[in-house]
């Protein structure tokens, strides 16, 4: 039986396409580490998230065009990620060590939207990502309370650590004023409390950073689109038209200020009582997709309303943690892992393409290879 060769393995790879950027994977450079012995052959395949929720498609597509190479008797296929640089490269700003900024925005108030971002972001630290999360709702901070960590930052340097919590870095207001006390703030004091909290915490490398906003249109969205080069915003609505039409005028002020639209999130979609499992749609139902659908932009998904959902939030445990088989928990996942699939997109789509050198000088390892 002839030798399994390393161009043989190529020409097979060649073949499997990345679903999301539609190339192949040799195309995209997302091989490396190719090893042969004897009928073995093991790679890996360098992600552009670690959120990726194409990794099983990924896989499955490689076992079946390397698995019909003559001579393959198995196939192992290991998975890295590798989040490109977004926006933040294309212009200075104040946190260059952060790949992708994330603003979560709703038109109104009471849609749920903090405990989307705190979902969210919890959710992209437990997939592999490198994520923080900044509490920009300065009227009602609840992001501590939510993510369990309410000790205020150390200080080091003159700068902000960030607190730690559920595997994200988070800043809030709410570790800065008493519990009690209302801001009554005008809009240069939010642009310069926003500007301190990108440019006065020690961030480091973080793959996204989410911006939990305030609801409306107001100063913290300005400055913040003003301040960084956000990747994107997502935008939290319920089924019923009064939040879809508040919804519409958040989006369109993102649009306003080139801000792309990462997707609409329906939540509070329905209820499914836990007793005899009658499905409720106590806020009407589908009204996000058919804005999504209306406007042209991706309907990211739809959570279910659960009371564990409050009670996470009240006792510092997000529901991914808490409960992470939960249809809602499944759901925050799969909403946090097409987020990162469609700034993926958006990151290729807006960059350059760079001619592929040749896959065998780019593979560090030795390659090797038996009858």
């Amino acid at each position: 039986m002839a030798a399994v060769t390393e161009q043989a393995i190529i020409d097979a790879l060649r073949t499997v396409m990345e679903p999301e950027l539609h190339k192949d994977l040799v195309t995209l450079n997302m091989v490396k580490d190719l090893k042969i012995e004897g009928g073995t052959v093991r790679f890996t395949v360098v992600l552009t998230t670690p959120a990726c929720p194409l990794k099983t498609e990924i896989k499955a597509s490689c076992d079946k065009a390397v698995g019909a190479i003559p001579g393959v008797t198995k196939v192992e296929v290991d998975f890295t990620a590798n989040v490109q640089q977004g926006r933040s490269q294309i212009k200075d700003n104040l946190i260059p060590t952060v790949k992708h900024t994330i603003a979560i925005s709703s038109g109104k108030g009471g849609v749920g939207k903090t405990t989307v971002a705190v979902n969210l972001s919890v959710g992209l630290a437990l997939q592999g990502a490198k994520v923080g999360l900044i509490d920009a709702d300065v009227y009602g901070p609840n992001v501590p309370m939510m993510m369990g960590l309410e000790r205020p930052p150390e200080q080091q340097d003159g700068k902000l650590v960030p607190a730690y919590s559920h595997g994200v870095k988070l800043i809030s207001m709410g570790y800065f004023v008493p519990e009690d006390t209302p801001l009554t703030w005008r809009g240069p004091m939010i642009h310069t409390a926003i500007q301190q909290f990108l440019r006065d915490v020690i961030w480091g490398d973080l793959d996204y950073l989410v911006v939990d906003l305030p609801p409306g249109t107001g100063d913290a969205q300005l400055s913040i689109a003003q301040l960084v080069p956000l990747t994107g915003a997502v935008i939290v609505t319920t089924p019923q038209d009064v939040a879809l039409h508040d919804s519409r005028k958040g989006l369109f002020m993102f649009q306003k200020v080139n801000v792309p639209i990462l997707g609409i999130i329906e939540n509070m979609s329905y209820y499914v009582c836990g007793k005899c499992g009658e499905r409720t749609e106590i806020f009407s139902y589908g009204g996000g997709e058919r804005a999504a659908d209306k406007l042209g932009i991706p309907f990211l998904g739809r959570v279910p309303i659960d009371p564990a959902i409050r009670v996470g939030g009240d006792i510092g445990l997000p529901l991914v943690v808490a409960n992470p088989d939960s249809p809602q928990a499944k759901a925050f996942m799969d909403i946090a892992s097409r987020i990162a699939a469609r700034i993926s997109v958006l990151t290729a789509t807006a960059s350059e393409t760079i001619p592929v050198e040749s896959l065998l000088q780019k593979i560090k390892k030795p390659l090797t290879s038996g009858a």
